[in-house]
């Protein structure tokens, strides 16, 4: 009786590299390629099964890449977008992409991706093995497209999808870098004034020897402070924004609060809520139109939203929605959407143009995100002005008082 045959050996995940070889064949010409492999010598071995010689094999180093962003993915998909419309195939797209990109650690993913696909993946499971960089509405977009057969349509939706919630993100940050650089700014200014220039201004008035106005009294014992304990001063601060930052990404209950918080800000807040309904409006208009289900796009709209009060909405319209109510129905419930809104939804229910009318939405939120963040600015600029003049000219003027309270004896 012959014994069983052992299954086959299953991959171990061994760990491949790119090579990069040349080799003669046997008409003694040059060729030149790259090849993914465990190491030089399969290189070499495969090279030789193919009837070539190898005359150089190097492994190619990635080193000196920076972190992969979002506007790296951005950038991937628009690529991938227009080199499929105009007829590239998907792998040598990702070898053109790879080649082309100015960041290692793109070129690196772009070729640890392709080299899935070679070996059998479908494109959406390669990309589910990167979450870090392609979330699940990433994935469930380009699944989409690949049962439908209009992957190269949804790649160009999605890259379209991608830029505008890049240039959201980007405006939110412009309005909010400006007063943040100015007030750290003056922070170091008046740091430096309170350890370095009032204790020199302190030295030469003990040689007055005469009573000092209460607002100088005041700089100079905020000073001798500030001098005093200002390792204990910058320690606190350092500790309570690192501790600050740590809890808040990994705190859920910080989370929610913070959001809840950042939307109810009497100058912000409008901003952020306006940026928040475009995300909502754009993300849930792309997956609709991609032909996602409602019910299976909104698990992914809440997360993409990028607010807590909203994901948490978002899933009660889910529920409602599979349970058979209409999506306005479950928004007018939800009781974070306004009116305009809602009456638009229920006529791109109404016509069946949701996804149109949902994307109509997020251009007029995106439109007025510009126009808001636009005002910040020139709103922000003179209280910001008169903020610093009123601290730094306060203490100038408690240092002049008694130069000029002795001018005015002598």
């Amino acid at each position: 009786m012959a014994a069983p045959r052992k299954p086959a050996r299953k991959d171990l995940g061994v760990k491949e590299f790119t090579f990069v070889w040349e080799a003669k064949d046997k008409g003694g010409k040059i060729a030149r390629g790259e090849m993914r492999a465990a190491s030089q010598a399969v290189v070499n071995t495969t090279l030789r099964r193919q009837g070539l010689l190898p005359t150089k094999v190097k492994k190619q180093s990635f080193r000196g890449g920076g972190k992969v962003t979002e506007k790296d993915i951005a950038l991937f998909t628009r690529q991938m977008a227009t080199m499929m419309k105009s007829g590239v195939p998907l792998l040598q797209s990702f070898d053109i992409v790879a080649k082309g990109a100015s960041n290692s650690s793109v070129s690196k993913l772009l070729l640890d991706l392709k080299a899935e696909v070679e070996t059998g993946s479908a494109l959406n499971q390669a990309f589910r093995k990167h979450p870090i960089y392609f979330d699940a509405l990433y994935c469930n977009l380009i699944q989409a497209g690949e049962q439908a057969g209009i992957l190269d349509s949804l790649l160009e939706r999605l890259a379209t999808y991608k830029e505008k919630i890049l240039a959201i993100k980007s405006k939110i940050k412009s309005a909010m870098f400006y007063p943040i650089a100015v007030l750290v700014v003056a922070a170091i200014v008046v740091t430096i004034i309170m350890i370095f220039v009032i204790p020199a201004f302190k030295q030469v008035f003990k040689s007055f020897g005469a009573d000092l106005p209460a607002p100088t009294l005041l700089v100079i014992a905020i000073s001798d402070f500030f001098v005093a304990n200002w390792w204990l001063i910058f320690g606190a601060i350092g500790g309570g924004l690192w501790a600050f930052f740590y809890f808040w990404k990994r705190s859920e209950p910080m989370q929610i609060v913070l959001d809840r918080f950042f939307l109810r800000l009497p100058i912000f807040g409008p901003v952020l809520r306006k940026a928040t309904l475009a995300r909502w409006t754009r993300t849930l208009s792309t997956m609709f139109a991609a032909g996602v289900p409602l019910v299976e796009a909104l698990s992914s709209v809440g997360p993409a939203s990028g607010n807590h009060v909203y994901k948490v909405a978002t899933q009660g319209i889910q529920n409602e929605v599979s349970t058979g109510s209409s999506l306005t129905v479950a928004m007018q419930n939800a009781l974070v959407f306004p009116n305009m809104v809602l009456q638009m939804v229920s006529i791109g229910e109404e016509s069946g143009q949701l996804d149109a009318m949902l994307g109509k939405i997020a251009d007029f939120y995106e439109a007025e995100v510009d126009d808001a963040v636009e005002g910040l600015s020139s709103l922000m600029e003179p209280i910001i002005m008169v903020v610093l003049g009123v601290l730094i000219g306060g203490m100038i003027i408690a240092m002049y008082l008694p130069i000029f309270k002795l001018g005015a004896v002598v």
